[in-house]
């Protein structure tokens, strides 16, 4: 079967600057994948590819075995995104908001999916407030409505807990986990938290300088850095410049 997402010798350059150089790696379907690294890592650039936000000086990526130069229509379907960086209107009621990127997407049956959604992830009771006036951990949970909308095959999340309480990051730790069961959707996620890493992902891979420094399960790194556990390996790969 072949993987979700497929990175081959990818390269990003920004003048002088090359943010991702000679990067490839595989997403395997079904999974939770973590794109770790330090902040610099190139980790952000390789997301916006992933998404075509911006394009690659030289390289490929394949999503669900296509380019984007050929099935962009396609690709964009069957993918969504969420981050905490990335503010949805706030003068737009919750609902509106959902009603908005719905029909953007092309969401049949959507305010039945809206619904659903609005169930699954517990945001019924504040449907009708204004987005600016949400609680950070209600506007994670709406990004993350909002990036189920169109029944996404592979979800891209950037620190998606980041700025949330022990409790709140929780409760999203086991949505997602809920997400990837019940769905059978495979999430690309970066984090800087690595406990939570080691809770959710089922692989994990690191890069450094826009390359790949090394890949594998949580536990396979940990034993063969012979650390006590993958915030150890993380700093011991932030802090060794050798790639």
């Amino acid at each position: 079967m072949a993987p979700i997402i497929e990175v081959t010798h990818l390269v990003k350059e920004f003048g002088s600057v090359r943010a991702v150089d000679d990067l490839s790696f595989r997403v395997e379907e079904g999974t939770i994948t973590g794109l770790l690294g330090p902040n610099g890592a190139g980790k952000t650039t390789t997301i916006q590819m992933l998404l075509d936000l911006i394009t690659p000086t030289s390289g490929t990526i394949r999503i669900l075995g296509k380019e984007y130069r050929s099935a962009r229509e396609y690709i964009l379907a069957n993918l969504n995104f969420s981050s905490p960086y990335v503010s949805l209107p706030g003068n737009l009621k919750v609902h509106e908001n959902l009603l908005t990127f719905g029909r953007l997407y092309g969401v049949l049956n959507l305010r039945e999916q809206i619904d659903r959604l609005a169930d699954f992830f517990e945001i019924r009771e504040f449907m009708k407030k204004l987005t600016y006036n949400l609680s950070t951990g209600q506007l994670t949970r709406l990004n993350l409505t909002k990036a189920l909308l169109n029944n996404p095959k592979l979800l891209l999340l950037d620190e998606p807990t980041a700025s949330l309480d022990p409790d709140i990051a929780d409760r999203t730790r086991q949505l997602l986990k809920r997400i990837q069961k019940e769905r059978g959707v495979t999430i690309l996620y970066t984090s800087h938290n690595m406990e939570e890493v080691e809770e959710i992902c089922d692989k994990v891979i690191f890069i450094q300088r826009g390359r790949l420094k090394d890949e594998g399960t949580p536990e396979e790194l940990v034993k063969k850095y012979g650390r006590e556990d993958l915030n150890d390996v993380f700093l011991h790969i932030a802090r060794n410049q050798t790639v």
